[in-house]
């Protein structure tokens, strides 16, 4: 197994949604800075609806009435989603402490509250809506494009670390991943999926720690082999963070 190509670090940013317009409100009138909300919110709703499309058509759904569906399910999940956050900032979260750490509470973390007070049923309205037309399989693959394949990245990542690990714990790992990836889609960038996986993975280490592992040591052992390989082979040393 290459290491090297488990364990490289995701280096991927919030998705933006550019638009443009002019006021065409008089023929000599300048160019507004302003877009129109209209436009605006027809341009955003087309990258989403375009989003959707590419991740459906990489199913390669013989059915196009089927493909239709379903993209139409998961453009208005992006949609709602991204609407939500825009329309309860950080700020609506009031400053406070971690209750767990005692820390104050980060802007991220204050965004993820917000977030998270999405009413269920969007999130139910996606998995019906996805189940109805998909089978297993491709269901995972359309939650999988959302999350940027982080349940297998993070799941060779682990197999990395503990090389010999036992298929019962192979089989509560592969769980608690493909819980976080569900609930993870209900964000709408990468820090906050990312935030919801590490909610896991703390659970995930525990877990190992409570059955007879050390995570602590392992991740060192690891660690210490990756910087042997370095030395011996001057290559360069990646995060080896699952």
């Amino acid at each position: 197994m290459k290491t090297h190509h488990l364990l490289s670090a995701l280096l991927l940013s919030a998705i933006t949604f550019p638009a443009f317009g002019q006021n065409q409100s008089a023929p000599n009138a300048p160019v507004s800075a302003a877009i129109p909300p209209r436009t605006a919110q027809a341009n955003v709703d087309a990258e989403a609806a375009k989003k959707a499309g590419d991740w459906v058509d990489s199913l390669r759904l013989a059915d196009s009435a089927k493909a239709e569906r379903v993209t139409e399910v998961v453009a208005t999940h992006l949609k709602t989603i991204r609407d939500w956050h825009n329309e309860h900032p950080f700020t609506t979260v009031p400053a406070g402490i971690n209750p767990v750490t005692g820390k104050p509470l980060s802007q991220l973390d204050r965004q993820i509250i917000a977030n998270s007070a999405m009413p269920k049923s969007v999130h139910e309205n996606l998995m019906a809506g996805l189940r109805k037309d998909l089978n297993a399989e491709q269901v995972e693959a359309i939650l999988d494009k959302y999350t940027v394949g982080k349940v297998a990245f993070t799941m060779n990542g682990y197999r990395g670390i503990i090389p010999d690990m036992a298929k019962v714990e192979e089989a509560f790992i592969v769980t608690q991943l493909k819980q976080a990836r569900e609930e993870a889609v209900d964000y709408k960038n990468m820090d906050q999926i990312s935030t919801i996986f590490k909610i896991h993975k703390t659970r995930i280490e525990q877990y190992l720690n409570d059955n007879g592992r050390n995570w602590k040591a392992l991740y060192k052992t690891f660690a210490g082999t990756l910087k042997s390989k370095k030395a011996d082979t001057n290559a360069p040393v990646v995060n080896p963070t699952p």
